[in-house]
């Protein structure tokens, strides 16, 4: 009995190792190329965690290009975003732009308001739990065909008790929304949180193709679940 359940175990083993490398490496295959944005985007990496469906963490990291990725997110529905830091008692603000429109190189219409919501609990905020008042409605990242890289940038702001809300002026347009005149006007100065992402319209390129100049590392993993 004893040489029997050796060669039983041993069989087990070869099939479990067939099932969990494939055949001819399918896993590696299989992966997609993680970059990691420069160096000089990454300062912006404060805490914050934007999570989608597939994709797993996207904080400061290039969307991959590779399983029709950078065409999904410009329909899935908002990411989960997670301020483990959070406090539970405070009441947060979250504001999602893009500082690259219409182009990196031209930001004329800078920024584009891609989510605002308020009055997130904090106890929410930190389980990634968007609930609050949605001032402006969340819109895809959809960077426009032959502008390059955009910056999809997130910021979580302490609110303490203030009434938020956009002017008449703001809510006409989602571009050229003065930010800065925004956070002042409620007193709302170093973000608690942030993190951003990076993408370009899926036509654009097969292969990921940084601009120039920039530094990068790259991570290649198994697509996330």
């Amino acid at each position: 009995m004893g040489w029997q359940m050796r060669l039983a175990t041993a069989a087990l083993f070869l099939g479990l190792t067939m099932a969990v490398t494939g055949d001819g490496g399918k896993e590696e295959n299989d992966a997609c190329v993680y970059e990691a944005v420069p160096d000089n985007d990454a300062v912006l990496c404060r805490g914050l965690k934007v999570s989608y469906p597939e994709l797993g963490n996207l904080g400061c990291m290039f969307v991959p290009d590779c399983n029709n990725y950078r065409q999904k997110i410009t329909y899935w529905n908002e990411p989960v975003v997670k301020f483990p830091g959070a406090l539970e008692g405070a009441t947060y603000l979250l504001v999602m732009v893009d500082p690259d429109a219409p182009s990196r190189s031209s930001p004329k219409a800078r920024f584009w308001r891609h989510w605002l919501v308020t009055d997130i609990k904090g106890v929410d905020m930190k389980k990634g739990k968007i609930q609050g008042r949605e001032l402006s409605p969340y819109q895809p990242p959809s960077p426009p065909a032959q502008t390059g890289f955009h910056r999809y940038q997130f910021f979580v702001y302490l609110q303490e008790g203030k009434t938020i809300s956009l002017l008449p002026k703001e809510n006409k347009t989602r571009g050229s929304w003065k930010m800065d005149s925004f956070l002042n006007r409620f007193h709302l100065s170093k973000p608690e949180a942030s993190t951003q992402f990076m993408t370009q319209n899926y036509q654009d390129s097969s292969g990921l193709q940084v601009p120039a100049g920039m530094n990068r590392e790259s991570k290649s993993k198994p697509r996330q679940r």
